[in-house]
């Protein structure tokens, strides 16, 4: 008797190709211990019990590929995460994941490919099932929230009108995301985000917008690092507390 066959799910992309420099430190930021774990790893802890999310590409530095399967042998033992080299730009290691998944994703295992920033660990479980969702209802889901009260460059006055926070994940339908990466890569392209490759070579993708969570930050400056312990205290270390409709994660 054939069994009834194993829906698509969503493909996981933390980028974590970067230097993280302005932390102070001479690790990579995504490296750094974060109560107790590293801090890339939170994100594999509140995505694990998500049976709609997988696989799982960690994009790193070419010569961070061994402490990266360090950490996860250590912290996320029975975790299928495949590592990979990124390149020289966000959106070089974007499609060197990209080109990871496109098995799956021909396959048709992969509906959704979402991609997110490894120094945002504290995005909870719900925010990649929201912009999963959303990218499948539309074609594209990018979370943020309003930033009320921000200054212009030139002075002190408060800008008039309404600013967006873009956070990330980023979701897009897989079959998209590939065809833009490539109408990218024979353009000679590179995008700031995922959204601006698809903005420009998929306009036929709509982009929704999902609400975003206030425990969302990402880790750029040392006293983040202390910001996200507290954020982390306060959920007693559950990161599955974080997030969209979570206590304190509106």
């Amino acid at each position: 008797m054939t069994g009834q066959p194993t829906p698509p799910r969503a493909a996981l992309v933390l980028l974590a190709a970067g230097t993280g420099s302005r932390t102070g430190h001479r690790t990579n930021k995504v490296f750094l211990p974060l109560a107790g774990r590293r801090v890339f790893v939170w994100t594999l802890d509140a995505t694990a019990h998500d049976p709609g999310i997988g696989p799982v590409v960690l994009v790193v530095r070419a010569d961070e590929v061994e402490a990266a399967q360090a950490v996860l042998a250590r912290e996320a033992p029975g975790r299928d995460v495949r590592v990979v080299v990124g390149g020289a730009s966000r959106h070089a290691s974007e499609w060197s994941a990209v080109q990871e998944l496109l098995p799956s994703i021909e396959q048709g295992e992969v509906d959704v490919v979402l991609i997110h920033d490894a120094a945002r660990p504290l995005s909870g479980p719900r925010l990649f099932r929201d912009v999963a969702d959303a990218a499948r209802r539309h074609g594209g889901a990018v979370p943020g929230r309003r930033q009320p009260g921000l200054l212009h460059r030139d002075g002190l006055a408060v800008r008039a009108g309404e600013a967006v926070g873009v956070q990330t994940p980023q979701g897009f339908t897989a079959r998209e995301l590939v065809g833009a990466y490539r109408a990218a890569a024979e353009a000679g392209f590179e995008g700031s985000d995922t959204a601006a490759s698809i903005e420009r070579f998929a306009p036929q993708v709509r982009i929704c917008n999902v609400p975003g969570s206030s425990t969302n930050i990402k880790i750029t400056y040392a006293e983040d690092l202390f910001l996200a312990e507290a954020l982390l205290a306060r959920s007693s270390f559950d990161v599955r507390r974080l997030g969209p409709g979570a206590a304190g994660g509106s």
